[in-house]
């Protein structure tokens, strides 16, 4: 710890450390603490008086621990843990059994707080429960996340170091807008400085941020999720352009924003326009609607799609014989 640590910074730092190292002795305390073993006694007493109720265990195997009491200690997250626990509700992380893990390590100090009866059953849960992580998910660095988090909340202008999928490297200047998740990956939207360009940018590829101290005003009305779908859906490499015998409402529930942007034509008919670099997924989209539907643009959309009929007319076929 720095030397000019507050008292009151470093008794709370001593019962992080008694929460997350259960046993530790005074003299591991104080080395961790900065002070010495008498100090950091004196932190515990601290603690104490406070109402915090630290069991202290005489012997070879002895040290503090927190007792279980009426009144609960208080849990102190590190900002990547906090921001681990969101990420884990909100792309499906699973490796909370694991105390060298962000969600574990966050997870214990929670467990730690419980009533004992509480507690017995969350641990048994944490034991037992099987990871069953999403596989097409790309979970980001945590600190990474939290700087380009930080960075659209203070509205400050940063600096990347970013790699494609095909192994290219290059700097970027933005206006970091929002971190949006969809789709098991993690997106900065922002507006690309150097080429004045509205961009989405994986997170998982950045290498490295730098915190600028330019800021920006980022779009009075901008809606995250809306325009990282349309975002996502042009640039591929196949421009599409469907027509649908059904109003724009009824069509917009039952495909994603991924796939274009949709216009009425009438009343009745829809028209959307958009682009993808997998023409058999994008055929599969549009098997989802539930009213006819004519495909005017892309030789290879209409070729994914005679595919897929054939596949689905094969598979409702009658055996014979």
């Amino acid at each position: 710890m720095k030397p000019d640590t507050s008292p009151t910074a470093r008794a709370l730092l001593a019962l992080e450390l008694v929460q997350g190292t259960p046993g530790i002795t005074a003299d591991r305390l104080a080395d961790k603490l900065g002070v010495s073993e008498r100090a950091a006694r004196r932190y515990v007493e601290i603690l104490r008086e406070a109402g915090i109720p630290i069991e202290s265990v005489r012997g070879p195997y002895g040290g503090y621990r927190l007792g279980r009491g009426l009144r609960l200690p208080p849990l102190m997250f590190s900002a990547a843990e906090a921001l681990g626990l969101v990420m884990a509700v909100l792309d499906g992380h699973h490796q909370a059994g694991d105390p060298t893990d962000l969600v574990g390590s966050a997870l214990g100090k929670i467990v730690r707080a419980l009533p004992e009866p509480v507690a017995a059953q969350v641990e048994a849960v944490r034991r037992t429960t099987a990871p069953a992580p999403d596989r097409a998910a790309a979970r980001p660095d945590p600190d990474t996340t939290n700087a380009l988090v930080q960075a659209c909340s203070n509205h400050r202008r940063v600096r990347l170091d970013y790699r494609s999928e095909a192994g290219s490297e290059w700097v970027i200047e933005a206006e970091p807008w929002a971190v949006v998740v969809r789709h098991g990956r993690w997106y900065l939207l922002c507006r690309n400085h150097t080429a004045d360009a509205r961009r989405a940018y994986r997170i998982d590829r950045v290498r490295g941020v730098e915190v600028l101290d330019d800021t920006f005003n980022p779009p009075a009305d901008l809606d995250p999720v809306a325009t990282l779908e349309e975002h996502l859906a042009v640039g591929w490499e196949y421009d599409v352009e469907v027509v649908i015998d059904a109003p724009v409402d009824a069509v917009a529930r039952c495909l994603p924003r991924a796939l274009g942007r949709l216009q009425p034509l009438d009343t009745g008919t829809t028209r959307l326009v958009g682009s993808t670099g997998n023409p058999v997924w994008y055929a599969e989209q549009l098997a989802a609607i539930r009213a006819p539907y004519r495909i005017v643009k892309c030789p290879e959309l209409r070729q994914a799609a005679r595919v897929l009929g054939q596949r689905l007319l094969a598979a409702a076929a009658e055996e014979t014989g």
